[in-house]
């Protein structure tokens, strides 16, 4: 039990007192700054779903496809973010608050690891949203009572939509793959999803199947299993919305850890 508490405090990052963030992107069609009703939609959702309290900051960061000249680019991948501003700015959501507007143009054109350049460049027109809150403090006895069978990895986090992790996310995997290769236990590997009608499962935009939450638990699986995790200590099953945490939609995607045995 005393590993699994470390392990705990590992993955909530040591510092229980930081500054946390709540990511969104939304998705754009090809040579255009406008959103689609669907993704205007998706994005009013999500700021109807954040706590206006205690905002730090916010940072708005617009990409775009390799199609076209790099002059192109930055200027496309700018009104976009610009655009994104503009309906912050509407939505009264804090205005003064927005500290970065920045278009990168096609800097992240290989963010995951996938051959068809179709699925890449749908991926890359887009604009990334990162709204900073400060850490509420908590202590390790409440840490302690929490689920004890049950670990959040709170820091792997999944590009909107699809089973495919961030960047940072895959660091924070590595270094739970190596703590998870000091603890014998089995473990079944859960992904949750937001945002759906019932208990629906959300569809995984690469596939078009209503499997998102399985898509994203095999896709940490597959990740342990070539990072030298044994086979037999892992499964994995996709929980859809069943399990909502409350509060923003961001914490309810998520993938947990439960634990089986020791």
């Amino acid at each position: 039990m005393k590993n699994l508490y470390f392990l705990f405090l590992f993955l909530l990052g040591y510092n229980l007192n930081a500054q946390f963030n709540i990511e969104h992107s939304v998705y754009f069609d090809t040579d255009v700054y406008t959103l689609t009703k669907t993704e205007k939609t998706r994005l009013q959702k999500f700021l109807s779903s954040l706590t206006k309290d205690e905002v730090l900051k916010i940072e708005i960061f617009g990409f775009c496809d390799d199609i076209g000249s790099n002059n192109y680019n930055l200027t496309l991948s700018q009104n976009r973010a610009d655009a994104i501003k503009g309906i912050f700015s509407n939505a009264s959501f804090f205005p003064e608050k927005i500290s970065t507007v920045d278009g990168r143009g096609e800097l992240l054109l290989n963010i995951v690891d996938e051959t068809d350049p179709s699925v890449i460049r749908a991926l890359n027109r887009r604009v990334d949203i990162v709204i900073s809150y400060p850490e509420k403090k908590k202590d390790e006895k409440e840490i302690i009572k929490e689920e004890e069978n049950k670990i959040l990895l709170e820091n792997v986090l999944f590009i909107t939509g699809y089973s495919y992790l961030t960047r940072g996310s895959k660091r924070t995997l590595d270094k739970v793959a190596e703590t998870l290769k000091k603890e014998k236990f089995s473990f079944v590997i859960q992904g949750h999803v937001c945002c759906t009608e019932g208990q629906l499962d959300a569809v995984d935009r690469k596939t078009n199947k209503r499997n998102l939450s399985i898509a994203r638990a095999k896709y940490v699986y597959d990740y342990l299993l070539k990072k030298g995790i044994q086979q037999s200590r892992m499964s994995y099953e996709g929980m859809a919305h069943k399990f909502p945490l409350g509060g923003s939609e961001d914490k309810d995607r998520r993938v947990e850890i439960l634990i089986l045995s020791d």
